[in-house]
């Protein structure tokens, strides 16, 4: 019997994760550029952080709009991930929703300099719109109905009111530095607990 085949399969399936792994270390490189430089910063400084050349950056990602969309994406899974997880870690579902609303708004704050990035692609816009709503509403709604359910919160307020009120709060945080978005979304957060 010949396990050459077993082999070969378990070192490209190998290769797959190296590759994954690489590709994210690329995007989280290029999300923590893009959060202090802009979405315009040079390929290169994104490269420094993720500790590669540029070839490899261009490798994954042949144009900026590529990377764009590829972190965009990856953001968006990421916020959905943590949503199930911080509901079973947390001490309360008000506590979990609290802190995904944390991890949502740091996903905007990206995503704002993401969309105007790639405003002269319209379609793709509202692809990736379309992809945001369809992944994170779910997980929106399932924290809002748990900290309902324990008898946290209200129960008269929807996923998308929530998560809408939220972006809304965020918008022109970049520009103003005396405007402070997170302390409003930390209000409205509160704001949704039952008067006892």
């Amino acid at each position: 019997m010949n396990d050459s085949g077993e082999g070969a399969g378990s070192a490209a399936q190998s290769k797959r994760k190296d590759a994954r792994r690489n590709k994210e270390t690329l995007l989280d490189a290029a999300a923590a550029v893009f959060v202090t430089s802009g979405v315009e910063a040079p390929v290169r400084d994104i490269a420094t952080k993720a500790g590669v050349g540029l070839g490899t950056i261009y490798r994954h990602f042949p144009t900026r709009a590529d990377l764009v969309i590829a972190l965009y994406r990856h953001q968006v899974d990421a916020c959905a991930e943590a949503g199930p997880a911080l509901l079973e870690a947390g001490p309360t579902p008000h506590a979990a929703l609290a802190q995904w609303v944390d991890l949502f708004v740091d996903f905007l704050v990206t995503k704002h300099g993401l969309a105007a990035a790639l405003q002269t692609d319209n379609a793709g816009f509202e692809t990736l719109h379309a992809y945001f709503l369809d992944r994170l509403l779910p997980v929106c709604s399932q924290l809002l109905d748990a900290a309902a359910a324990s008898g946290e919160i209200r129960s008269d307020l929807t996923a998308y009111q929530l998560m809408r009120g939220v972006g809304n709060l965020c918008i022109g945080a970049d520009s103003d530095s005396r405007y402070d978005a997170r302390r409003l979304v930390e209000l409205l957060v509160a704001g949704l607990r039952q008067p006892h």
